[in-house]
Parts: C-alpha cells; sequence; structure tokens
C-alpha cells in the first residue's frame, strides 16, 4: 500500500479504537477510515507512525493551585508550586503556616531600683517561650521564665591589719527616698479639646507626683491647688477659692461636710512639736455618709513608703473592697445611688463617685525626708505618716451645707479669712468635732439621709472654678 487515508493525530478516538481492538489485523488504510472517514485526508502512509507519536505526547492540563489566600495568581490548569506558581507532575508540600504574632512581655515592677526599665514598653518575648515571658529588670530584656530577685551582694573579705590604718571611708548617702522621684508626667484626656488633647506635661516641681492637666489652659496644676482640695497639714481650698489651714487635733474626728444626704468625716493624725502649741496634723481616713450607706477610704500606717505598694485601705458598709491593681482598674457597687472606684495609678491613687452625688480623688502620700527637714516635723524611721491628698467635687449641696469645708459651698457664707496673712487659720475645733469616724454628732450635722429640696450650688462643679488669668495657688478668689 502505497497511499494511505490517516487523520488528525490530535483525534482521541484514534487511541481509543487501538485500545479496544489490539490484536485486529486491519491494514493501516483500515485503520484510517475507522477513526473517522469525516475528517480523513490522504497523506503519505510514512507520515502515520509521526503523527502517532505526537499525538501520545499531547499535554495534560495541570490541576490549578488552590491557595487562593497567599497565591491570587495561580494557573487555571495545573499542579502549581505555589511558592513558585509554576506547574510541576506532583502535588506540591502545603505552604509553611503564618508567622506567629509575638506576645509581649510582663513589664518590669521594680520601679523603685530600675525606673528607667520600669517605664519601657513594648518588649516582645523570644521566639522559644511557650506561653507567657517577663522582663528582666537588670538587663531590661524579656526573658521565658520568671526572673529570680536580684542575688546579695557578695560578702567583704576581711583582710588582716597592716601596720598603717587604711584612710577612713566616707559612708555612702542614703539611698534616695522614692517619694522623691522624678517628677511623674500627666496628659489631657478630654477630646473637645483638640489642640490640648493627648499632650504630655510635667508635673510642677510643687506637686511632683500629684497633678492634672487643665484642658482650657492646656496646663499641669497641683490637685492640691484647686477649690475643694485638703491637702498636706491640712489646707483646704473653699469653693470660694480662699486657702485657709485647719489643724484640728491629732487622732481626732472631725465633720467638713454636712448636708441632708452626704456627711464626710475626716480621721487626724499627727505629731506633736515641743516647740508648738498645737500638733502637725494630717488627713489618715475618710468616713462619708450618703443615703444608707456608709463609705470608708484610709491611709495604711507604714515606716518606709514605696511608690509600688498599694497602701489603700477600702470599705463599704463594712465590707472591704478589694480593688484590682493597675491604673484604670474599676470596682462598681450595685446600689442606689450607684458608687464606681477606679484607679488612676498603679497604686495608692483612686477616683470614687457616688451618682448624682459626689466625686473625690483620693491619693495616699508620705511625709518626705525633704518635707520633714524644711517643716521641722520630725519624722523617723518608724512611720512615715502616710495620709491623704484629697480632692472633691458635690453635685447636690444645698444652701444649708456646713463642715469646715462645706460651709465654703454655702448660699450664704462669707470667709472669716484674714487676707493677706501668710498662713490663714480657721478655728471652730469644738464645732467640728465627732466622737468618731462615722458619727453625726457634730455642732454643724445637717445629715439626715435625704436629698435636699432645694440646691443653691444648681449642680455648679466647684472644683472647676478656674480664673482667665489662668492663675493658681494660694489665696486665689476668682469673681463669678
Amino acid at each position: 500500500m502505497e497511499d494511505a487515508v490517516i487523520l488528525s493525530p490530535l483525534h482521541a478516538s484514534c487511541f481509543e479504537i487501538l485500545a479496544l481492538t489490539p490484536d485486529t489485523n486491519y491494514d493501516l488504510k483500515t485503520w484510517a477510515m475507522l477513526i473517522d472517514q469525516r475528517t480523513a485526508v490522504k497523506a503519505s502512509l510514512e507520515e502515520l507512525p509521526l503523527w502517532l507519536e505526537a499525538a501520545s505526547n499531547k499535554p495534560k492540563k495541570a490541576k490549578k493551585c488552590l491557595d487562593k489566600k497567599n497565591y491570587p495568581r495561580v494557573l487555571v490548569n495545573a499542579y502549581v508550586d505555589c511558592a513558585t506558581c509554576t506547574p510541576v507532575c506532583s502535588r506540591p508540600p502545603p505552604p509553611p503556616p503564618p508567622p506567629v504574632k509575638p506576645r509581649k512581655a510582663k513589664k518590669c515592677s521594680d520601679k523603685k531600683n530600675y525606673p528607667v526599665c520600669y517605664k519601657t514598653k513594648d518588649l516582645y518575648c523570644p521566639p522559644g517561650c511557650p506561653r507567657d515571658c517577663y522582663v528582666d529588670c537588670a538587663t531590661c530584656t524579656p526573658v521565658c521564665s520568671k526572673p529570680s530577685t536580684p542575688p546579695p551582694p557578695p560578702p567583704t573579705t576581711s583582710t588582716p591589719p597592716s601596720s598603717t590604718p587604711p584612710p577612713p571611708t566616707q559612708n555612702p548617702p542614703p539611698p534616695p527616698d522614692s517619694s522623691e522621684s522624678a517628677p511623674m508626667r500627666a496628659r489631657c484626656y478630654n477630646k473637645k479639646y483638640t489642640t490640648c488633647y493627648g499632650q504630655e506635661h510635667t508635673c510642677p516641681s510643687s506637686c511632683p507626683s500629684q497633678c492634672e492637666v487643665d484642658c482650657t489652659i492646656c496646663k499641669a496644676v497641683c490637685n492640691c491647688d484647686r477649690p475643694g482640695a485638703v491637702c498636706q497639714d491640712p489646707r483646704f481650698i473653699g469653693g470660694d477659692g480662699i486657702t485657709f489651714y485647719f489643724h484640728g487635733k491629732k487622732d481626732r474626728d472631725f465633720c467638713i461636710v454636712s448636708d441632708s444626704n452626704l456627711h464626710i468625716n475626716a480621721h487626724f493624725i499627727g505629731r506633736r512639736n515641743e516647740k508648738m502649741t498645737r500638733d502637725f496634723t494630717w488627713v489618715q481616713s475618710l468616713g462619708i455618709l450618703f443615703g444608707t450607706h456608709k463609705l470608708f477610704i484610709g491611709a495604711q500606717k507604714t515606716a518606709t513608703w514605696d511608690d509600688s505598694v498599694d497602701r489603700l485601705s477600702l470599705a463599704i458598709d463594712g465590707e472591704p473592697i478589694y480593688l484590682p491593681d493597675g491604673e484604670g482598674m474599676k470596682w462598681k457597687a450595685e446600689i442606689s445611688p450607684s458608687v464606681t472606684i477606679t484607679r488612676s495609678s498603679d497604686a495608692n491613687a483612686v477616683v470614687i463617685e457616688a451618682e448624682g452625688n459626689f466625686k473625690i480623688k483620693a491619693a495616699v502620700v508620705p511625709i518626705t525626708q525633704k518635707d520633714s527637714r524644711i517643716h521641722n516635723y520630725g519624722i523617723d524611721s518608724e512611720n512615715c505618716f502616710a495620709h491623704l491628698d484629697l480632692s472633691f467635687k458635690f453635685y447636690t449641696l444645698s444652701g444649708d451645707v456646713n463642715g469646715v469645708l462645706g460651709q465654703t459651698y454655702g448660699s450664704n457664707y462669707v470667709s472669716r479669712v484674714k487676707m493677706g496673712v501668710l498662713m490663714p487659720v480657721l478655728g471652730g475645733e469644738k464645732e467640728f468635732a465627732s466622737s468618731n469616724i462615722f458619727a453625726t454628732d457634730c455642732s454643724a450635722a445637717r445629715f439626715s439621709g435625704q436629698h435636699p429640696i432645694s440646691n443653691s450650688s444648681e449642680n455648679f462643679e466647684y472644683a472647676n472654678l478656674h480664673c482667665a488669668s489662668g492663675i493658681d495657688g494660694r489665696g486665689v478668689v476668682c469673681k463669678r
């Protein structure tokens, strides 16, 4: 046979017929006609094996890449290696898992010995840590296991005395008081003041650890320099903005605010100076009565001061309050009115608010060595006289309110303080004395446990009183 009719080598039926009838003795021409007579063409018999070989090498489509997330550009018909986006004969291995997001290490808590590392943030766990990790304060680096306390210094080896005595060595200075550390910083948190919001300010030197930013003037101001403050040896700033001192007596209780639905007693601690006729006194705790509830806040006695150790004591209706550690942590009492207590720092400072009645900022502070030297307090190592610095806001006071501080919010109050005196002192120990921290038996008491019928204060927040000039401090009087 010189000629044969064959078909396109890409026709699939060719392979089907060859596979089904491998033993049939057809000649080549008959094979071609059987495959597909409609598309048969005349060709040379020698070309048929070449065409059949080409048909057997037809490229097959590969299965497409299925990893659309990591490799969006894929081949449609292939087993595709997603890493290189190229077709392969066998199924490629699965892609590696995405990297694990690093966890933050628990920060250094030793503020006293490692202040720089204490303030360092955003340190992450090493890759090999199975779970949590910690910051080693000594090296300020994250480690997998909780670091142990630093070892004690090595013992000094004794040397035999030499013929010539060594020169006398000076005693090292005592470690600095933690309460006299670098000034703290505060921010404006009121978003209404867009130009000041978020700005950080350093506390003034007069109050390095107790300040806040007045967003209206965008300036850091001392909490104790605002109306409604009771701080230090007790220095009061009345609702009228006038500063005065009320010393009272140590280990006694005095009524500082008394109204129909709010009564606040302060317990004074102190120390007698033999060269003076009065006690040095400070407010150690408050007993607050409102409605049918009793709230207690106090500073615990301590010999040495450490900013990181919480010395606050809290209780409501005789039950102790356990406030979680950490700035911003809250505790809420489901009573009427509701009471919320929020930590304003990691330790020793809280904001207490009774809905619709009052708001108190309280901080436990010590008498520092510097304060003792300046004022001749004579503080020893047995007691640093931890006490409260306080700032009050009142929402529903009546015009008949009384008390050492409360009277300055009264509708008919006329200040008895002598203006121009360096330390104007307000008397009235007998008038404001109470028998105990929750007693309402002082001569100035007004408490009945009910809301006042009318409010002369009209919900005015005296503790936000500002002068247009922005001046604050002792004896400032603003006209309203």
